[in-house]
C-alpha cells in the first residue's frame, strides 16, 4: 500500500485535509483556493510557490491513487477538490489531524504536534496524542507514521508520516542544524586564543 507521494502531492493532500478540518465552510476547495493554501506562509515547512498547473497535476495524481477526488457542485461551474483520507483509512479526527500536520511540516516532536494540531483537534494531553501516534504506527497492512531516532540536542524524538516512504536522512537533519553554531563557536575560540598569544608575545618582548 506504499504511496510514495512526492513533496508536491504531500503538500496538496495536507492542505486539503487541513482546510477540511479548520474551515469546513469553505471546503471542498477550488483550484485557486487550493493553490493559495499550498503557498501559505504560515503552518508550512518549507514555504513554496506553486502555480495552478502544478497543483492540478498533483490533485490528478492523488485521484489516481485514491486519495483525492474532483467535485462538481450543483449550480457552480468551478471544479473543486477534496481529499479521501477518511474514506481510505477510516481516520478518527485525531488521527487525521496528526497526519495533516506531518504532511504540512515534516517530522516533528509530539510537543510540536500537540501545539500545531490544536486548531484541528484538541488532544486532552500528550499521552492521548502519543496513544494516537501509536495506533497510526501499528496500522495494518502498513504503518502510516514512524518514530525517528532521537538525535543529540533534542529532548524528544520526532515522528514522520510514511505516505512518502521512509523519510531520507530524517534523523540526521537536526544534527546538521546544530553543527553550524558549534563550528562558529570553535572558530571564535580559536580567534580569541590567537589574540591572547599575540598579546602575550608583546608583553614578554618588553622584558627581553
Amino acid at each position: 500500500m506504499a504511496f510514495d507521494l512526492d513533496p508536491i502531492e504531500a503538500r496538496v493532500l495536507g492542505c486539503l485535509a487541513e482546510k477540511d478540518m479548520a474551515t469546513p465552510e469553505y471546503y471542498p476547495l477550488s483550484l485557486n483556493a487550493l493553490t493559495n493554501a499550498c503557498n501559505q506562509k504560515s503552518n508550512r515547512e518549507p514555504v513554496v510557490s506553486f502555480d495552478e498547473v502544478t497543483v492540478r497535476e498533483a490533485v490528478a495524481s492523488l485521484r489516481d491513487r485514491g486519495l483525492a477526488a474532483f467535485v462538481s457542485e450543483a449550480g457552480s461551474r468551478v471544479e473543486k477538490y477534496r481529499h479521501l483520507l477518511s474514506e481510505r483509512f477510516n481516520f478518527t479526527r485525531g488521527e487525521q489531524a496528526l497526519v495533516t500536520v506531518l504532511l504540512l511540516r515534516g517530522p516533528q516532536t509530539p510537543g510540536e504536534m500537540r501545539q500545531r494540531t490544536d486548531r484541528l483537534h484538541g488532544f486532552e494531553d500528550i499521552e492521548a496524542l502519543l496513544h494516537t501516534l501509536a495506533r497510526l504506527a501499528a496500522r495494518e497492512p502498513e504503518p502510516l507514521v514512524r518514530q525517528l531516532e532521537r538525535v543529540p540536542g533534542m529532548k524528544e524524538p520526532r515522528w514522520a508520516h510514511l505516505l512518502s516512504g521512509e523519510p531520507p536522512m530524517a534523523a540526521e537533519e537536526p544534527a546538521v542544524a546544530h553543527a553550524a553554531p558549534l563550528a562558529a563557536r570553535v572558530e571564535q575560540l580559536e580567534s580569541e586564543l590567537r589574540t591572547l598569544r599575540e598579546e602575550f608575545e608583546k608583553f614578554r618582548a618588553q622584558f627581553i
